[in-house]
């Protein structure tokens, strides 16, 4: 069986590999190649700033749908069923991405494949965290989260690569055809995983209140965590465009800083988590994430812009994987659905802020004090971090 001969780091080395091939699938050619993408569709004439905007929080929507699936969802059992069919859905819009041009169809497409990303990525990390705290790895947990790292690297390659070559809905293409693989390879490991449901003594699931004293701040945190970074992951390659020269290498280059620094920082704030304990480098993860947006906000040029992607492509990561360990310390016996209903709150917040950003810019505001939204809402979630009560991790 799959879950006996899994106590070694030889082989828990393909779950690891395969959780993170899905994150990225999901998030990198799936979520995160949109902010790439954008500034090309719009100078090929198929969206407009606001258009993409309101794309991006349908998109975010179904974030938020695809984590409440998940709250419902939650047993071992339902997410061997729910997780294929989520990964099947990831597929198909992206394919669908490539056969229109219409701003109503590209929104509900958009939605879909958001509610399939929700669903991956609340289910794919909660379930292999399961899997390594019964195995007593739990301190391995945020690897799962280098392959969003790897793929926004890749989704940055696919796009600067393609541009010249495709156009419109056509600049979908790569990203659909590179899923198929991946997700077929990921979601065929991991399903095969046995891991018992927690239980009582008389065979029925144990549960706690989500919400208490404890859990309370580090949801209210976690919101402010959503609200923050989203903007400058959806929006800092086109802040470029509308404040940089034509053929300036940071045309592309934000969002190729974002990936590379991206992609150490789960093993980064692992290990900050371990040295420092994991509340205080969630404390330190949201002041210098707060840091990285308030740069983009007082310089807009080349500085503003590099800062930004340095600290928030080196930080954003950082806080899902440390509030989710400390969510679960909070609530052992509940770890997935714990980490749907954060995941649902965050999508929440990642959806405002599109939606906000597009009210400011309608309004006649620019984009770059629009991301003084995102100051703000990191500054609200580094308060409430600081009342989120000391607990070991499991």
């Amino acid at each position: 069986m799959a879950s006996r001969d899994t106590s070694s780091a030889g082989a828990m080395a393909p779950v690891l590999v395969a959780g993170a091939i899905l994150l990225l699938v999901v998030h990198g050619l799936g979520r995160f190649i949109y902010t790439p993408l954008l500034p090309y569709l719009v100078a090929d004439g198929q969206l407009t700033a606001a258009g993409g905007a309101a794309v991006a929080t349908w998109n975010y929507l179904g974030y938020l749908v695809g984590a409440m699936f998940a709250i419902r969802w939650h047993r071992v059992d339902q997410i061997r069923r729910l997780l294929p069919l989520a990964l099947g859905v990831h597929v198909l819009t992206t394919l669908l991405m490539t056969q229109t041009d219409r701003l109503g169809l590209i929104s509900a497409i958009r939605m879909l494949n958001g509610i399939a990303n929700g669903v991956v990525f609340v289910q794919v990390p909660a379930l292999i965290l399961e899997w390594l705290v019964l195995h007593r790895r739990a301190h391995r947990s945020g690897l799962v989260y280098l392959g969003v790292g790897l793929g926004l690297l890749l989704s940055s390659a696919l796009v600067a690569g393609s541009a010249d070559r495709l156009q419109g809905a056509a600049r979908w293409w790569p990203a659909a055809l590179l899923s198929v693989p991946l997700a077929w390879w990921g979601v065929a490991r991991l399903i095969r995983l046995e891991l018992p449901h927690p239980a009582g003594r008389d065979g029925t699931p144990v549960t706690t209140p989500l919400l208490d004293r404890a859990s309370v701040p580090l949801f209210l945190s976690y919101a402010g965590a959503g609200l923050g970074y989203i903007l400058p992951m959806t929006f800092l390659p086109l802040l470029a465009r509308q404040t940089l020269p034509a053929g300036h290498w940071l045309l592309d280059g934000t969002w190729l800083i974002v990936a590379l620094c991206t992609l150490p920082a789960p093993w980064l704030w692992n290990r900050l988590g371990a040295g420092l304990g994991d509340l205080p480098a969630l404390r330190l993860n949201f002041l210098v994430q707060l840091l990285g947006v308030l740069a983009a906000v007082l310089w807009s040029g080349p500085p503003g812009l590099v800062l930004c992607a340095v600290l928030v492509g080196g930080t954003f990561l950082g806080t899902v994987l440390l509030t989710q360990r400390i969510g679960r310390a909070l609530h052992p016996h509940q770890g997935p659905r714990l980490s749907a209903a954060m995941v649902a709150l965050y999508g929440f917040t990642q959806m405002a802020g599109p939606w906000l950003t597009k009210q400011w810019l309608e309004a006649g505001g620019t984009l770059a004090a629009a991301f003084g939204i995102g100051v703000a809402a990191l500054a609200f979630g580094l308060a409430f971090a600081f009342w989120v009560p000391r607990q070991p991790v499991a």
